[in-house]
């Protein structure tokens, strides 16, 4: 159990798909948390659910912000760093982009160094990866991301292995893909998923930007949350990197047609526009490290979290 090692936790972007869920599990094993959220993504009715419980703390901050980083450190033994400029946001701003997911991970790490942090997970993306030759895909592949994005994550990496060497913080490092589950955003600028899933309830069409053979790892959220907390107490993951991907491999037409199948729609109903600049075409990702030195084992099916994704959609739209 968590509880038996850390009392207080501190989730950057907590108000998030993986933040909020990654609350709500912490608190359901007695620590006490700390929400750090600026709300310019997540959203504050993830949490809604939440505010009854006496060890839930609540602050709207930016990590770009040194004394509100400080201040929400106080009394942290463990982090669990998820918040993140969103992939979105990079081609418009790679500023913000750098300042959030590079300059807001060196503020939390400075943070967690000076108030005597014990663990530090720290959340991070494929994307790094770029467009890999190297497939499957495991940990130990050249890293070359061809997004602002990427590029800003591996900074953040690189920061948190930096901190590990130097003030011998014991961190890990967990490469995300194509996380999905309540809590997460459905808008335009959202996941795939619960877009498609809005879409398709409100009688629009689905739209696939390319030829919709692109492939997926998608990972329901609770599996992910689960792999953050398995992290923070296994003695071997002390610097260490983890794919956190599931077994499944959907392609995107694959994934529009099963959802419009689940709430009775015509397959027919899919749009196809440009592929947008960047997106990667294939995935092989390797999570036999996260299986093996983890001892992990994936919960969800990919049919049960789309049911779990469609049951919270219907109730925000």
């Amino acid at each position: 159990m968590l509880s038996e090692r850390f009392s207080a936790a501190l989730v950057t972007g907590g108000a998030g798909l993986v933040g909020s869920n990654l609350v709500e599990d912490l608190l359901g094993q007695g620590l006490e948390v700390i929400s750090l959220d600026d709300l310019s993504a997540g959203s504050p009715q993830n949490l809604d659910h939440l505010r009854a419980n006496p060890n839930l703390t609540e602050i709207v901050g930016d990590i770009s912000d040194k004394d509100v980083v400080n201040d929400a450190m106080k009394g942290v033994d463990v982090v669990f760093h998820q918040a993140v400029s969103k992939n979105t946001v990079c081609m418009e701003n790679p500023n913000r982009d750098l300042e959030v997911n590079a300059g807001g991970t060196l503020n939390l790490l400075l943070a967690a160094v000076d108030h005597g942090v014990d663990k530090f997970v720290h959340a991070s993306t494929g994307s790094v990866y770029g467009r890999t030759e190297v497939f499957p895909t495991t940990e130990d592949a050249p890293v070359a991301p061809v997004s602002y994005y990427g590029v800003s994550k591996l900074a953040a990496e690189r920061y948190v292995h930096a901190f590990h060497v130097l003030h011998e913080l014991d961190v890990s490092i967990l490469r995300y893909y194509h996380v999905y589950g309540p809590g997460q955003d459905n808008s335009d600028v959202g996941g795939v998923i619960p877009i498609f899933i809005r879409r398709a309830l409100q009688g629009l069409p689905l739209k696939i930007f390319g030829d919709g053979t692109q492939l997926r790892a998608f990972t329901y959220v609770k599996d992910v949350t689960a792999i953050n907390i398995a992290s923070a107490i296994e003695p071997a993951a002390v610097d260490q990197v983890y794919n956190c991907a599931s077994d499944v491999r959907v392609t995107i037409t694959q994934l529009a047609e099963t959802i419009l199948s689940l709430l009775g729609r015509d397959p027919g109903e899919i749009e196809h526009h440009d592929w947008k600049p960047g997106d990667i075409k294939h995935f092989d990702i390797s999570n036999t490290k996260v299986k093996e030195q983890l001892g992990f084992e994936f919960g969800y099916t990919f049919e049960q979290g789309l049911d779990l994704t469609i049951d919270a959609v219907r109730k925000v739209i």
